[in-house]
């Protein structure tokens, strides 16, 4: 193991080749890529951006709520983050009433400040490499169980003593697929207040039509501020908190990007897996994709449908239906990607130039590859099982809300008389009962219903068939729309009033009534198959396939050894970066690097919702009222794209210039460059950043909410 270690390091180190790609740990910013980086024009130092000596920018960076990155802007805790990162907090305080959605919100003075119940955001403290750690007493001889044991009992150890006497949090992560550990610290803040936020038809302008495309009008930013207490330590709510005091802040610019500027994104991209074996990049591409598309397909329809014909419905469902489409069309584009640069073949030939190389070698190389292509051909059923369970099974709303009730159920037939946690129980339904119906059409719903039961059905394989299929067949002989009626007609879920009366009026023998529900017949069969077929054989085939990449991995180093390899994603924070530049997306067509409110003209269309431009901004336009954020062309820049490497997660990061200031904020990626999460392509793979021109420009002249702007430090 040590050898193996010794020979990742000195490949890690010094390989000095030029990166064109890549996710990479800030930590080993000053070995691996600060050369590179200033040859690339950038104008600080690997300190300046990652230092555990003294404030760097990574004291600036956060993670925001549980699957984007913000930015703090301000010495007053004020942070950026992108409109859709922000969009649920934003959707929750809306109403027919106050409906921020469509009118926007900003908060003039403290006060108004909104406080965002559940959303945190966490500061890395610092980060180590404890591999050595890690590893103690683990061997290759091991299985794959008996190393995660070990494992798991040594980083225990590592995070216990991490945080000994203090409020952080440690988490251990692996890389290189467990070839490599570090150690993140982390500080977690509760009290977030939702600052400011445009209107859909900027934050959102464009909607799911645009989503993932280029070029690109769509002004994704919101503003909020993070709260601590007299001492500037993390708290819960309380009227009494003061803004935060960052260790530090990043400062703004508005010198604007020209084509071949450096640039870079620091920020926490979530999951990437560029060093896959063929059969699994066809696995992705070409059966589980297609099968999450084509039942989103049926939901955006629906969903869409109603929203446009229903303003309270459009409220209820905007999140839904934005979380819904961010897949679809991302598994689309990720697919296609693939498919058009050959990218399963591409795999294919590099296994064959492996296997002949592996061959040549002293070791077990030579059977990785048939291994891996054995142990995904046995996990591809369940593979595709989870898909329906989850995508069609608990897409029906119904269905995944009895799924809270199972909790309930459990603790009623194991442990009656344990009536504290009982109550508890029965408390948080009542609240999670009275935030489904809040943002729920039962129509909806219930026309869905019968579609996703009728794909689940015709596309699963009896073996892993959940078991109320059986009885459906008996009872309603295929008779989808039947099913759904009783399903509807008899099921205790689909009245509030009723539903919170039963609660108040809750004893544990009344289990039963829940387990009698349709809707919960439903979900607890769907559990039980997945309990008892799926997730084991998932578990037991993925056990394999993580033990052989160990090794794949390595030989993958050892085969290539001028090659930097930089390690997949996994929601730490990392640096990318490139150039701005633009691409040609396909023969005859070439795309700029920026876009401007022009095209947000040519765009508007009053009537699709997604297309109305606001009057005020029309009237700014109009006027050619820019202020000091116009571009030295002339006109108002909105979004531009770079080259640098992005991923979901990555949402919110700062786009930083050569002196490391802020100048836009990362939101998407390309359509044609969604692939990069499994295969790179370096000509179409594009990051999409809204210019901090524009932001500024929205919160001054549209909101005139120059109040946030004197808090900023910004850089003519």
């Amino acid at each position: 193991m040590k050898k193996i270690l010794s020979i990742l390091f000195v490949i890690i180190l010094f390989n000095t080749l030029q990166a064109k790609e890549g996710m990479w740990l800030p930590i080993l910013l000053q070995q691996l890529n600060e050369k590179e980086m200033q040859s690339m024009g950038m104008k600080i130092s690997a300190e300046d951006i990652y230092s555990i000596n003294q404030a760097s920018l990574k004291d600036a960076i956060v993670i925001f709520g549980g699957g984007c990155t913000g930015e703090v802007v301000s010495n007053e805790g004020l942070l950026f983050t992108n409109y859709h990162c922000g969009y649920g907090n934003i959707q929750r305080h809306s109403s027919l009433d106050h409906d921020y959605l469509t009118d926007g919100f900003w908060a003039m003075d403290r006060n108004e400040e909104l406080y965002c119940p559940g959303l945190t955001v966490r500061f890395l403290v610092r980060m180590e490499e404890v591999t050595n750690e890690a590893l103690v007493g683990i061997t290759d001889e091991m299985s794959q169980l008996e190393r995660e044991k070990l494992l798991e009992k040594n980083i225990e150890t590592i995070t216990e003593l991490a945080v000994d006497g203090t409020h952080y949090k440690a988490i251990v992560e692996e890389f290189y697929y467990g070839n490599q550990y570090f150690l993140f610290v982390y500080e977690t803040f509760k009290d977030i207040r939702l600052v400011g936020a445009p209107p859909s038809n900027i934050g959102k302008f464009g909607g799911d039509t645009d989503n993932w495309m280029w070029p690109r009008h769509t002004g994704d930013f919101a503003v909020f501020r993070i709260y601590a207490d007299n001492e500037n330590m993390p708290a819960d709510y309380s009227a009494e908190n003061k803004p935060y005091t960052p260790k530090n802040f990043l400062k703004i610019s508005l010198k604007g990007v020209d084509e071949g500027d450096f640039t870079f994104v620091f920020g926490y991209p979530g999951t990437t897996n560029e060093y896959l074996p063929a059969k699994a990049v066809e696995c992705i591409t070409e059966i589980e994709n297609p099968i999450s598309i084509g039942i989103r397909d049926q939901k955006l329809n629906v969903m869409n449908a109603y929203s446009e014909k229903d303003p309270l419905i459009r409220i209820q469902y905007a999140n839904k239906i934005a979380g819904i489409a961010n897949g679809w069309k991302k598994w689309i584009g990720e697919s296609l990607g693939v498919q058009r640069v050959d990218g399963v073949q591409k795999k294919l030939d590099y296994e064959t130039e492996f296997n002949k190389w592996a061959k040549t070698q002293n070791n077990d190389y030579s059977s990785i590859i048939e291994t891996l292509n054995t142990s995904y051909d046995n996990i591809i059923p369940y593979k595709i099982a989870y898909r329906y369970f989850a995508e069609a099974g608990l897409g029906i709303e119904l269905v995944g809300f009895a799924r809270r009730f199972a909790g309930l159920v459990e603790h009623s037939k194991t442990n009656p008389k344990d009536v504290e946690t009982l109550n508890k129980l029965l408390g948080n339904l009542k609240g999670t009962t009275k935030s489904f119906f809040k943002d729920y059409c039962e129509s909806i719903d219930k026309e869905l219903t019968p579609t996703l039961l009728q794909i689940y059905y015709e596309n699963i394989e009896r073996d892993l068939m959940p078991d109320f299929f059986f009885n459906f067949e008996k009872k309603f002989k295929g008779d989808f729309d039947s099913y759904t009626d009783h399903i509807f007609q008899n099921s205790m879920f689909t009245d509030k009033d009723k539903l919170l009366k039963f609660i108040e009026d809750y004893k544990p023998s009344h289990y039963k009534k829940i387990e009698k529900d349709p809707a919960y017949q439903i979900y607890s069969s769907l559990f039980s198959m997945y309990r008892d077929n799926v997730y084991p054989n998932i578990a037991k085939y993925q056990a394999e396939i993580d033990s052989t990449m160990r090794f794949y991995m390595k030989a993958q180093m050892e085969f290539e050894k001028d090659k930097v390899f930089y390690p997949d994603a996994n929601f730490t924070l990392r640096v990318t970066y490139g150039n701005v530049s633009g691409f040609n997306p396909q023969d005859a067509v070439t795309y700029n690097y920026f876009t401007t409110l022009e095209g947000i003209m040519e765009k508007e269309d009053p009537n699709v919702y997604d297309y109305v431009v606001e009057d005020k901004l029309k009237e700014l336009y109009n006027n050619k009222d820019y202020g000091r954020y116009v571009d030295k062309d002339g006109s108002m820049h909105v979004c531009f794209i770079a080259s640098n490497h992005t991923t979901g997660g990555n949402s919110g990061s700062p786009v930083l210039n050569a002196n490391g200031e802020l100048i836009g904020l990362n939101f998407d990626r390309n359509w044609q460059g969604t692939m990069s999460d499994i295969m790179y392509d370096p000509d179409r793979c594009r990051n999409i950043t809204l210019d901090i021109r524009y932001c500024l420009f929205i919160i001054d002249k549209y909101a005139n909410a120059k109040h946030l702007l004197n808090e900023m430090v910004i850089v003519e």
